[in-house]
């Protein structure tokens, strides 16, 4: 990890390591303090979320991949002035798409997305409130995947760590966040595509009233 720049690596079947961070905040926009070096957890059970309590030693916690999650690929759908990149399997089910722009993004219908729903400055706006990177596009011949923002570190309500800014990441097992300036990473403990988070905390109903 870099000595001065913030950079987060999730451990072997433990905590995330963030060092160097300094905006962390929680779901309601609260400052959370930080330390040069912190661990968080991602097994779902800690007493102390966001923090590591090391409750991972005693739940049997694992890190590695389901073989049923949804493939890591990415599909192109193409209009006539945007073309909508779309990985599935990084996708965080936040919903922001669906919910702020159904003639596109359209739920229980295939194919699900539509470039030539809305104007395409549209759709890229709400592109960009895509927190895992599943979502990016293609305008006037130029890809835009990563954004101009200032790193930090969301905990989520109920859901994953959503990381901003592109602090440095790395991971031992060779996993990389489709967008490097952000991604989402699995606090619940149960995602299939870990560390990345695929939505897994709807199904169990992850809470953490704290955050």
């Amino acid at each position: 990890m870099s000595n001065d720049q913030p950079a987060i690596e999730p451990t072997k079947n433990g905590p995330i390591e963030v060092q160097n961070l300094e905006n962390f905040k929680n779901s309601r926009g609260e400052n959370i303090e930080t330390q040069p070096t912190m661990l968080l957890c991602r097994c779902g059970g800690s007493n102390n979320k966001p923090f590591c309590d090391w409750t991972h030693l005693k739940n049997d916690f694992a890190d590695g991949k389901e073989a049923d999650r949804l493939p890591d690929k990415m599909d192109d759908y193409e209009g006539k002035s945007i073309t909508i990149h779309d990985n599935r399997g990084v996708c965080s089910r936040r919903g922001y798409c669906t919910d702020n722009l159904p003639a596109v993004f359209q739920m229980d219908k295939e194919p699900w997305i539509d470039p030539n729903g809305a104007e395409a400055d549209e759709v890229a706006r709400v592109i960009e409130m895509c927190p895992s990177g599943a979502l990016s596009y293609t305008k006037n011949g130029k890809l835009h995947k990563d954004l101009e923002r200032e790193p930090v570190v969301i905990v989520s309500k109920d859901g994953p760590y959503e990381v901003q800014g592109g602090p440095e990441f790395t991971d031992a097992d060779g996993n990389t966040p489709e967008s490097k300036e952000h991604y989402t990473l699995c606090r619940c403990g149960h995602s299939k595509n870990k560390p990345f988070c695929s939505g897994q905390h709807w199904e169990i109903d992850f809470k953490d009233e704290k955050n």
